[in-house]
């Protein structure tokens, strides 16, 4: 047995002197660096915090600091064991571009927490609605942010999604403006329905006197007067106030006998008496549909349909 020979050759306690104490040196480089690491990125948390940075960025900061100190770490474990840097430096330069070819999604993500530190869309704490999705921000890591939403649900969004969609911003502190599309029939008056809608508004005390609450004309649509009933309030407010003036306007309108129309199409029958040289007279009917544009219709008696021009 060659390898039986070759392994009772080896000296065992020069090796256990050699690499042992490399292996403990190493252990202990690596729990005291982990300490250090947690303990500077603490450090320079509360530096940041007394130069009156955004609280976002200093979070964002920490983490990259800590990330960073680890990469250090590792680096200094490998070089006790006499690893040589070029060939350290070789193998992460080979594992760098392998990953990020595999997590080029997690990459972007980075990128776009990076942007989103440094230009400042949004802070923890902004309400703000991003992909559709509102809530008030609660944190925003690498690579992803999260918030909670109307209902206490959390949601949470990729970081490039973030960027690449629009973002607005409403913070609670900020007014804004409470717009109601109401349509009503031709056959009613604008100024009693304006009248009515503004008696409404002017009873909600959360409505701020200025901007003033006004009622336009919007659109001469194909089966209502559109009009749009405007006004300003608390950010906090918006929802409440939006839903309450919804129900009590409609509520006032009904009381003025001002009536909320819905689309319909008004169809005619017309009834035909045709002859055929003297025979016995037959009956014909033609349907015509009204379209409610005005738009003219085409007629097949024969089978009673019809197209719209």
């Amino acid at each position: 047995m060659e390898w039986l020979t070759g392994i009772e050759s080896i000296d065992w306690r020069a090796l256990l002197a050699t690499w042992g104490l490399k292996l403990i040196a190493g252990l202990l480089i690596l729990v005291i660096g982990l300490k250090l690491a947690g303990w500077a990125a603490r450090l320079a948390e509360r530096a940041l915090t007394r130069a009156s940075v955004e609280a976002t960025a200093v979070m964002f900061l920490r983490k990259v600091a800590y990330v960073v100190l680890l990469v250090l770490l590792i680096l200094t474990v490998l070089s006790v064991f006499e690893v040589p840097m070029t060939s350290a430096f070789a193998v992460l330069g080979a594992a760098g571009l392998a990953i990020g070819l595999a997590l080029k999604d997690s990459l972007a993500n980075i990128a776009s927490g990076v942007m989103l530190v440094t230009l400042k869309p949004f802070k923890v704490g902004d309400i703000v609605t991003i992909n559709n999705e509102t809530g008030k921000v609660e944190s925003i890591s690498i690579f992803q942010t999260c918030m909670r939403g109307p209902d206490n649900q959390t949601i949470v969004l990729p970081n490039s999604l973030v960027t690449n969609d629009s973002i607005i911003n409403r913070t609670p502190d900020l007014v804004r403006r409470v717009e109601l599309v109401i349509g009503i029939s031709y056959s009613d008056s604008i100024d009693d329905a304006r009248a009515a809608a503004l008696e409404v508004m002017r009873a909600e005390p959360r409505i701020r006197p200025e901007p003033a609450a006004d009622v336009l004309v919007y659109e001469l649509g194909d089966n209502s007067v559109n009009l749009g009933i405007r006004c300003h309030v608390a950010n906090g407010d918006w929802f409440a106030v939006k839903v309450g003036l919804t129900e009590n306007i409609k509520k006032a309108f009904d009381r003025a006998g001002i009536s909320i129309p819905f689309p319909q199409r008004d169809v005619h029958m017309y009834h035909h008496v045709v002859g055929d040289d003297g025979s016995q007279a037959r009956p014909q009917f033609k349907l015509v549909a009204v379209e409610p544009d005005g738009a003219a219709a085409r007629e097949h008696p024969a089978r009673g349909g019809r197209e719209a021009d």
